[in-house]
């Protein structure tokens, strides 16, 4: 339980008095009284001004780190942290008092809110909340500072040939050479080895803020914000996957046939999992980089990338975040703020360490809002940034609600507002703005775009849930710290059907490769996102009067559909999710069936590719 200051006061004087008692009850000379109880709709509104400039102090200090991470950011944005937990901790347990009282919904909303602001509470006790806040930041510049230097360089990272995360995920996406392969794999992952101990220790820390909140875990509270129990929320999230699960099976079967073909069956063997390596990410959550040398079913089809005219036409990262502007003003969006331009970061820095992973923020809870990223002039930035003007737009509309709702309906809407904008870059889109030329109507063609986008969207599903399912199993001690990496590799060898490309043991720590574990960025969202993008794609198409195949769709112009979707997202998380959702959808529950409805296409022709394989994996 988390006690307000007043009660962990106690001076010199007090203890020479009385001995070892502090009861109110001993002899010595009273304490300080507590302050009267608040009405529970004044302890919110002091709640939601508090949090405007405590809200901008973390983000101020956040931003500066993850855009120059020096020893001294990484103090700053400590001290601040640990005063932003011990603020959230503080608060949290005070509106404990209101539990039994009879409040309006807005009100007891806000209050459940408040304890679930932070994805990783802070135990009450000061030296263990300092100690989280300074595991918490060392974890995340870990993260951003991470190089391999293979044999013979210097350790220190300053000589050119050590590699940092964007070189070797360019040589995972871009080489084909499986020995290069394993080294710019395993040479990532050598970097997460020393993040072990410290996440073991944050995962102690923060199970004890949970349980302190009245949580089991830490993975009960991240369930808990999804208006619903949080053992019905696993059941749901297993049920979104089980609709897609067959989709997704047909998809590793033909890749695995088309990888098999490029490296080899003693490299890729039949009825086993695919070597994590081969499939052109870091992480083999999105296969959309081999596409057009390993997967494309028909090459001699008129389907392209971006890339190519992109780089031809010198499109920047300005020109770049021009363009998603446009979509998004086009639709009745309003225009980005001039302090985005100025205070944005768009490209990656010459002087200095950043982390690079692309993400927006709202810095001031009001118009001050920006993107980090390290844009190149590739299509796959180029739909990231249209993903993350997604997140700007949602601070937008719901700017003017109180502090506490400035959130997504559930954290899955936040990730879902740009993709599903990104559903309607289609190919007519792209040639409308010049970045490919005509596509030849065809059969093969329709083929060709549909394995694209599944190499994206398809992909990603157990990768997506996979990730917090292994947290949760770590927050809740069914994982011990013993067997993180063992358990690990089962979760993605069950969902996934992906490998290791070399031993690993418990030495290693592969969890840690991927930003959002010492980030500690719930994950679920991700996986919720990809559902949901595409019920609201369906959902904006048809407010914008289409009508054709759903794969066929784009919004571009269309105010009529950005009207029903600004009106959804000026509605922050006010309400629980399945009103937000229903207003937009007409109906309360998370579904994927727009999904297989997108993908009808390609799924009958998996259907056909993959007869007499040997499909699935051990």
């Amino acid at each position: 339980m988390t006690f307000p200051n007043y009660l962990r006061i106690a001076s010199a004087t007090a203890l020479a008095v009385s001995g070892a008692c502090l009861l109110a009850s001993c002899n010595g000379p009273p304490g300080p009284k507590p302050p009267p109880k608040l009405e529970a709709k004044k302890f919110v509104e002091q709640l939601n001004v508090d949090l405007v400039d405590l809200n901008r102090e973390a983000n101020a200090a956040g931003w500066t780190q993850a855009t120059d991470i020096t020893v001294d950011t990484q103090y700053l944005n400590s001290k601040v942290t640990d005063r932003y937990l011990e603020y959230f901790s503080r608060k949290a347990g005070e509106a404990k008092a209101y539990d039994k009282d009879e409040l309006d919904a807005s009100t007891r909303r806000s209050l459940n809110l408040l304890k679930l602001g932070v994805s990783a509470p802070a135990p009450a006790d000061a030296a263990k909340r300092g100690e989280l806040a300074t595991l918490t930041t060392e974890l995340d510049a870990m993260y951003g500072e991470g190089k391999y230097c293979p044999p013979g360089t210097n350790k220190d990272g300053r000589k050119t040939d050590c590699k940092n995360l964007d070189e070797l995920g360019e040589t995972i996406a871009t080489s084909r050479n499986y020995e290069e392969l394993t080294e710019a794999w395993a040479g990532w992952h050598s970097i997460a080895k020393p993040m072990r101990p410290k996440y073991q220790r944050f995962v102690e820390l923060a199970n004890e803020g949970a349980r302190e909140l009245g949580y089991d875990d830490l993975g009960v509270l991240w369930r808990s914000r999804y208006d619903m129990p949080a053992k019905d929320f696993e059941k749901e999230a297993a049920r979104l996957y089980s609709q897609v699960e067959p989709l997704y099976k047909g998809l590793h079967c033909y890749a695995r046939k088309r990888l098999q073909q490029r490296y080899g069956k003693d490299k890729v063997p039949d009825g086993k999992p695919i070597p994590a390596h081969l499939l052109g990410n870091m992480w083999a959550q999105q296969w959309n980089r081999v596409y057009d040398h390993l997967l494309k079913p028909y090459p001699a089809a008129s389907i392209e990338s971006a890339d190519r005219l992109l780089q031809k036409q010198k499109w920047d990262a300005v020109k770049m975040t021009k363009s998603a502007e446009n979509f998004y003003t086009s639709i009745g969006f309003p225009a980005l703020p001039q302090t985005f331009w100025e205070r944005s970061m768009l490209t990656r820095p010459r002087d200095r360490e950043v982390v690079c992973h692309a993400s927006a923020w709202d810095i001031d809870d009001k118009d001050d809002v920006r993107i980090k990223m390290c844009m190149k002039p590739i299509e796959e930035d180029l739909f990231t940034v249209y993903h993350e003007l997604g997140h700007v737009y949602y601070y937008i509309w719901y700017k003017d609600q109180p502090v506490l709702f400035q959130d997504g309906a559930h954290d899955g809407f936040h990730e879902a507002i740009g993709d599903a904008i990104n559903l309607s870059v289609t190919p007519a889109y792209l040639r409308k703005i010049g970045l490919v030329g005509d596509v030849v109507p065809s059969k093969e063609a329709i083929i060709n775009q549909q394995m694209k986008m599944a190499l994206d969207k398809i992909a990603f599903l157990p990768f997506g849930k996979l990730i917090d399912e292994w947290r949760w199993g770590v927050f809740d001690g069914r994982i011990k710290p013993a067997d993180y990496n063992k358990a690990w590799w089962e979760l993605r060898e069950k969902y996934q059907g992906v490998s290791p490309p070399l031993a690993r043991s418990e030495e290693d720590f592969d969890p840690g490769a991927k930003y959002h574990i010492p980030g500690n960025t719930p994950y679920t969202r991700y996986f919720l996102s990809f559902i949901l993008q595409f019920q609201f794609h369906k959902a904006l198409c048809d407010a914008s009067g289409f009508k054709g195949p759903l794969n066929e769709c784009s919004i571009f112009g269309s105010t009529e559909a950005g009207k029903k979707y600004g009106a959804m997202l000026a509605k922050g998380s006010s309400q629980p999710w399945q009103d937000t959702l229903q207003e937009l959808t007409g109906g309360r529950d998370m579904d994927a069936s727009a999904i297989i409805d997108y993908f009808k296409p390609l799924e009958g022709w998996l259907e056909e590719q993959n007869k007499g394989q040997s499909c699935g994996w051990d």
